[in-house]
């Protein structure tokens, strides 16, 4: 059955794709452990000198490959843009870092010589999905094709002609055949790929249910995975905050990408000193942003990805405000064509709503009052969740002691909005996964980290 895609700012048909058949697949596997057999004898420096490649033409191209993230998933076309750009600069930094990332290290042992090496496992599946598509790619898979592995790609099927787009770069740009295979797949078919035997590890970005299913048959199979999974990232701001820096960076991190974001700045928790004012700051700034066609140059916020997930989101504003949530601005939905939904502001959330419980994906931003700097930190860890979290306040050195060892995250901000970056290490705890991607963590994500002893 043909995978189709979908144009959420109309509700159109872009266009339809075969699935990988059984024998493609057969083939696809064949390619890739045949691949690495020689890929993994080349030195590190060489391995990853077409990702160097690979980022010209992603800068050369990021229009077009902007173009089509609008069309298929709804990002503004200067988002889509800064996306490709941004992928370009991983590659940049794979390219450079590759070769002194990978370097055996010395160890004195009574040997006459002993080091640790870092080896690459083989062929690698990537579970990606549809709201970074290019981005989460290019996240899993540079470093892992430079650490000396191949990988099969499993993208979302709507953004099956963004998946197709990026194995076409990674051609271009010189590396094997066999290095980098997308898969139209649908989800039912991943769970026998995993028992694979020449499937050697996995590496997901998506939802916590996906990561439990993904862990599991990874974990039946005696497989490596590396989960990177849903967020409901708090935003503390404290009463010595400055609230322009905080409306500002709180505003940009939950509605970039329309909010569609794993590290949106989900919940804001704000002390009751100043929640009065942040509340009037932030809805002046929400009611500002222009909903429309993602091509359009003046469209600050997209529509959502899929009819189903526009009506997911719609639930749990409802039930939340039926649950006593107080909606200040948005929460209703639009008429006319597509996925749009509006910029939204809930206030007084507390536990038991959707909005405080769970991941919201989209436009809503969310208040949560706190007594005080104690009250509020309870507040920014009472969650599942634990991918990224902020805190507001002018006193860096006890906003840096908050960020580093008060907040249950994988990464913690001070006075800024998380965004992920390829120099540092990138994951969460608790139900947001485990592992870590970008930097030397992800360059390494993926190796058998061997000891060699020479007597």
């Amino acid at each position: 059955m043909p995978i189709q895609s979908v144009n959420p700012a109309t509700g159109a048909i872009l266009r339809s794709y075969p699935e990988t058949s059984a024998a493609e697949l057969e083939a696809a596997l064949v390619a890739a452990d045949a691949t690495f057999r020689d890929w993994r004898l080349l030195e590190a420096a060489e391995r990853a000198r077409p990702l160097t490649r690979a980022a010209e033409i992603l800068r050369e191209r990021a229009e077009g490959f902007g173009r089509l993230m609008a069309e298929e998933m709804g990002k503004p076309l200067r988002e889509g843009r800064a996306e490709a750009e941004k992928c370009a600069w991983l590659c940049d930094y794979y390219a450079e870092q590759a070769a002194a990332g990978l370097a055996s290290e010395p160890v004195a042992t009574d040997a006459a010589r002993s080091y640790v090496a870092y080896r690459p496992l083989g062929v690698i599946l990537g579970i990606m999905p549809w709201n970074f598509p290019f981005w989460q790619a290019f996240r899993f898979a540079a470093p892992a094709i430079a650490a000396g592995n191949t990988v099969l790609v499993k993208h979302a099927p709507s953004t099956t002609g963004c998946a197709l787009a990026i194995e076409a770069v990674f051609r271009e740009a010189g590396f094997p055949a066999g290095c980098y295979r997308n898969l139209v797949l649908e989800v039912e078919r991943v769970g026998p790929l995993i028992e694979d035997r020449r499937l050697r590890g996995v590496s997901l970005t998506g939802s916590s249910h996906a990561g439990r299913a993904v862990a599991a048959r990874a974990g039946a199979a005696l497989k490596p995975c590396l989960l990177e999974l849903g967020g409901s990232d708090p935003s503390v701001v404290l009463a010595d905050a400055d609230l322009a820096l905080a409306v500002d960076q709180c505003l940009a991190g939950r509605m970039l990408n329309a909010g569609q974001s794993c590290i949106a700045a989900k919940r804001f928790v704000v002390v009751e000193a100043v929640v009065e004012r942040f509340e009037q700051r932030l809805r002046e700034r929400l009611m500002a942003l222009r909903a429309g066609d993602p091509l359009a140059p003046g469209s600050d916020l997209g529509p959502i990805a899929r009819a189903d997930l526009r009506a997911n989101l719609h639930r749990q504003v409802q039930q939340s405000v039926a649950a006593g949530a107080r909606r200040v601005l948005g929460g209703e939905l639009p008429e006319g064509p597509g996925f749009f939904y509006p910029a939204t502001l809930l206030a007084e959330v507390s536990p038991g709503m959707p909005a405080y419980d769970e991941e919201l994906f989209g436009p809503v931003a969310v208040i949560v009052p706190a007594a005080d700097e104690a009250e509020a930190l309870r507040i920014a860890n009472d969650t599942a969740y634990g991918l990224g979290a902020a805190v507001y306040t002018a006193d860096l050195a006890r906003g840096e002691a908050i960020a580093r060892d008060l907040l249950e995250a994988g990464a913690g901000f001070v006075n800024g909005f998380v965004r992920s970056d390829p120099r540092l290490p990138f994951g969460g705890v608790k139900d947001s996964g485990w592992g870590r991607e970008l930097g030397q963590a992800g360059l390494r994500a993926f190796v058998n980290v061997k000891a060699v002893y020479l007597a």
